[in-house]
């Protein structure tokens, strides 16, 4: 590993270090200690808050901010709760219904965002508002159901391995390949680094903003479908943690909020980075009413550093270089 390598992936080796370090420190004052029970348990809350990141990641990277991620996520979990309580084909048809609704929600906000002609922040909280709503008025209060067989099947594991890390490595695969082998995926980076370098090189600039709140609206689905799997339930009132987390979640990764910046394995282990954390703090011994005012703050904090890195930018193609 040479020096330039390191100084290039900084941003994800300093966090998968911290990672790697508190999961050996969760393991060790865990009772149950390393086994598949303890590892699929901690691996399903990740996933709900990895797929989270993803949906925030897209939009962060074409130099947006979506404060629609958690009603996204509220509003597909809802939609499975309904679409997955039978069995057979019917629910393949379910899934594929779930997911096209966050993807729905993506298209409708990017519309928005790009022909509105109002701020990312304030379009998507609109949008955020308009999906909490329609999620509230279909399913009140928690209820509903997800078919168990096909719960189990996402939420235990195969062998020794949970299913739900497997599905964040084949994420995480397919995302870098999308980002990193295809023309699609460096438009995506070019046009966060600078749109107007990205104009001038021929780049739908518009459709791309379009495209990236779509994936973003694709992966907060997945996240619904997951929450499902895990709850086994619909609830419309699930959705603001995910919004601040998956922000807190990239930050830690070492996606950058001026856009451009980041990396498909840097987002998994920002969001499973936290998820540790908020896993330690409960076996710390910290008094339960005490815990969300700390995870706040490490939440509050990571976004802080994060706005102190887009501050310290002066030179883009130095950026767009790394």
């Amino acid at each position: 590993m040479t020096a330039l390598y390191i100084r290039r992936n900084l941003r994800v080796i300093i966090p998968t270090i911290a990672f790697v370090a508190l999961f050996v420190l969760y393991i060790a004052t865990h009772p149950r200690g390393l086994s598949t029970y303890v590892l699929t348990i901690w691996s399903n809350q990740s996933a709900l808050l990895v797929f989270a990141a993803f949906a925030q990641f897209f939009v962060v990277l074409v130099r947006g901010i979506d404060l629609s991620v958690g009603a996204v996520v509220a509003l597909t979990n809802v939609t499975a709760s309904f679409a997955l309580a039978g069995d057979g084909g019917s629910l393949v048809f379910g899934m594929a219904a779930v997911l096209l609704v966050g993807m729905a929600c993506g298209l409708f906000t990017g519309l928005f965002v790009c022909f509105g002609n109002v701020p990312p922040i304030v379009a998507t909280l609109a949008t955020g508002a308009i999906y909490s709503g329609i999620a509230l008025y279909l399913r009140p209060t928690p209820g509903g159901g997800v078919n168990s067989e096909l719960s189990d099947a996402f939420t235990y594991a195969i062998g020794p391995i949970p299913t739900s890390l497997i599905l964040i490595i084949v994420t995480v695969l397919v995302i870098t390949i999308v980002l990193r082998k295809t023309s699609f995926g460096m438009a995506l980076k070019a046009l966060g680094a600078n749109e107007h370098s990205a104009q001038l090189t021929g780049i739908n600039t518009t459709s791309m903003r379009i495209s990236a709140h779509v994936l973003g609206g694709l992966m907060a689905g997945m996240a619904g479908l997951y929450v499902s799997m895990v709850t086994m339930t619909g609830d419309a009132g699930i959705g603001p943690t995910y919004t601040l987390n998956s922000i807190a979640a990239i930050v830690l990764g070492g996606v950058s909020l001026a856009g451009g910046i980041g990396t498909a394995i840097g987002v998994a282990v920002g969001a499973m980075l936290l998820k540790t954390v908020a896993s330690l703090m409960f076996f710390s011994g910290l008094p339960p009413l005490a815990q969300p005012f700390f995870e706040g703050l490490i939440l509050a904090l990571a976004i802080a550093f994060g706005s102190v890195g887009v501050l310290r930018i002066r030179n883009k193609l130095k950026l767009f270089a790394q």
